[in-house]
């Protein structure tokens, strides 16, 4: 617990409070089947990038090469300043799994149509984190469902609520 600068005490933050990018086009076209928490290594100035809010993960996908996860394409805009210290915003990232998840999602992934998606990159005590989730693609017709499920509750809370 920390003191405010009125004197009474705040609530520790959590990782729900410090998102930093979700991927919402990735919940739309991915069933989520599982997911897990990963470290992301990062320079000094890519932390200073995401603690401003500056990242985005909508095309990132990520991959198991030889052994190691690895995220692509997620977007770090280079810190304003930076300088020399700035990296190249669109280069890969080395994910931190513990050996038994790596082998875990793997034996996943050799399943014909999933495929390794990040869900959100967020805060978690001091340390930057990435949710990533192994997934399947969507049909058409699933999308459908989904939009008729989520109007139907809707329809349900607004007359439940007259």
């Amino acid at each position: 617990m920390r003191a405010k600068t009125d004197g009474t005490m705040a609530q520790k933050e959590t990782a729900e409070d410090r998102a930093v990018a979700t991927n919402r086009k990735a919940r739309h076209e991915y069933v989520v089947l599982d997911s897990f928490e990963a470290g992301i290594v990062l320079t000094g100035t890519e932390v200073k990038s995401l603690r401003l809010g500056n990242a985005n993960i909508a095309e990132a996908w990520a991959q198991i090469k030889n052994g190691e996860v690895w995220l692509n394409d997620m977007h770090v805009s280079p810190y304003e300043q930076g300088s020399y210290a700035n990296v190249d915003p669109l280069r890969k990232r080395k994910l931190l799994l513990h050996r038994k998840e790596i082998r875990k999602i793997n034996g996943r992934l050799g399943e014909a149509g999933l495929t390794l998606v990040p869900l959100k990159v967020y805060f978690h005590n001091r340390h930057a984190k990435v949710l990533i989730g192994i997934c399947r693609g969507k049909r058409e017709h699933d999308r459908r469902d989904d939009i008729a499920r989520r109007e139907a509750e809707r329809d349900i809370r607004r007359n439940y609520a007259r």
